[in-house]
């Protein structure tokens, strides 16, 4: 069995509260049904482009794209206990790591690869990875997105958190639930936090928050389950001028985009646009929630998680993803046929 080789944290997780994902489309001359099912299939990666060229699209859906997210963030927890442990538990390990021995003890607790001279600040990373990546991930089918991991993970994470057999021990805790994100294969005998790898391509959303996205959600109240903190755009100019040589644009995407006001500015010149959200993503909380117009429509799933409705479909789908998916294809196979019907009347 190898060390695990993890997700690239030290470099990425100043920018894992903005991860977002979305898409794009293109239009082929196929029949009305399958037209509708090839959109659904190629969505990936939409970048504004209803707002940018308007002219070139026929229809767009945006899946967990956050567009009110310049301003607030997202936290979400599966039971109380649970969230009381990963609360209290970053001064527990921060407090530990003081102690003489206090680093041997966390190395051990967390079966860790090496030793680390700042152990508590790259455990705090590595936890914050896996919660966040598993809140935003949280699928009701088993799952190989980001790692390979169990439908529904969070709860699979809060029941290794409430595992009566690991008593009062709170890195027991802790290690059972980084498992499920980091271990849920069995393969690694240790974990390497030293780890830069980056298998994902997260680099080029990392430069795209320093340019174009900036979005401040990385600071905590006191309520959230990471500890508190604030945001503050001094951080982000510095962390981008290190990492990237470059100074974000603070202002650009609001302006470009009118961010202030998304829904008025919408609803002036965008048209056959679906944004669907996952109330089980975190990005949830900046997305479009309420339809804009009669061709700017909303899906909103309660049970949903981080574009969802976009996985390929499998035999363990829920009835209610089988419904969100056809709802998307009945729309769009509608905007498609009402503009063949428009264009014939030009043309004729």
């Amino acid at each position: 069995m190898e060390p695990f080789k993890g997700r690239g944290h030290r470099s990425f997780v100043v920018d894992l509260r903005r991860i977002r994902r979305g898409i794009s489309l293109k239009f082929w001359e196929l029949d009305r049904e399958r037209k509708a099912k090839k959109v659904l299939r190629c969505m990936r990666y939409h970048r504004y482009e209803e707002a940018r060229v308007p002219h070139a699209l026929l229809s767009s859906s945006a899946s967990d794209v956050v567009l009110g997210g310049f301003s607030d963030s997202v936290s979400t927890s599966e039971s109380e206990s649970c969230y009381k442990v990963i609360k209290g538990s970053w001064k527990q390990i921060k407090d530990t790591a003081n102690k003489p021995g206090g680093a041997k003890l966390l190395r051990k607790a967390f079966k860790l690869c090496e030793d680390y001279e700042y152990i508590a600040d790259y455990l705090e990373n590595w936890l914050s990875t896996a919660y966040i990546y598993t809140s935003m991930t949280d699928y009701p089918t088993p799952s190989n997105f980001l790692n390979p991991l169990p439908a529904y993970p969070i709860k699979q994470m809060c029941k290794a958190i409430d595992n009566p057999t690991t008593g009062n021990d709170t890195f027991a805790k802790l290690y059972g639930a980084a498992n499920i994100y980091y271990n849920y294969t069995g393969t690694a005998k240790c974990f390497d936090l030293d780890d830069d790898s980056d298998p994902h391509g997260l680099s080029g959303w990392g430069w795209q928050a320093c340019t174009e996205m900036i979005l401040p959600t990385s600071g905590n109240t006191k309520e959230s389950i990471f500890p508190a903190s604030e945001w503050h755009y001094s951080g982000r100019v510095s962390y981008c001028k290190n990492v990237y040589g470059v100074e974000p644009r603070r202002n650009w995407i609001t302006t470009e985009f009118g961010g202030f006001g998304i829904e008025r500015v919408l609803k002036r010149f965008g048209s056959n646009i679906i944004f669907f959200n996952g109330l089980r993503d975190p990005w949830s909380g900046g997305g479009v929630l309420k339809n804009i117009s009669r061709s700017i429509v909303a899906i909103v799933a309660k049970e949903g998680a981080h574009h969802v409705d976009l996985r390929f479909s499998t035999k363990e789908d829920p009835e209610w993803l089988k419904e969100v998916r056809k709802q998307e294809i009945n729309i769009i196979a509608g905007w498609i046929s009402q503009y063949y019907h428009d264009l014939a009347h030009l043309t004729s």
